[in-house]
């Protein structure tokens, strides 16, 4: 992995503090907004400096969300209305369309 530097981490910080209620956003897709080269790079900022966050609303591309924490992940999630089936969140009916322009 490439260094992270302090802008990248911020830039991540600050996409996730603007994923509306109700809605979650992919590693991947963080990362592409961010300009990041690997959704990987996300989720080592997620597990690092994400505490102050709403860390819930952003899983994985497949709608599952992370093993260790998908019980408590979820539950907030449905408690935003986000819908979930089978343990999944249904990406298609609440992914955050991220505006390129900011």
């Amino acid at each position: 992995m490439s260094a992270i530097s302090e802008e990248d981490v911020e830039r991540v910080r600050a996409l996730v503090a603007a994923i509306p209620c109700g809605q979650v956003s992919t590693y991947g897709d963080l990362a592409a907004a961010a300009g990041l080269s690997s959704p990987r790079i996300v989720g080592w900022i997620m597990r690092t400096d994400a505490a102050d966050l709403p860390w819930h609303r952003v899983i994985s591309a497949s709608g599952t969300p992370a093993p260790h924490l998908a019980a408590r992940q979820l539950a907030r999630l449905q408690e935003e209305g986000v819908p979930v089936r089978d343990g999944r969140v249904a990406l298609r009916e609440c992914r955050w369309e991220i505006d390129p322009d900011g």
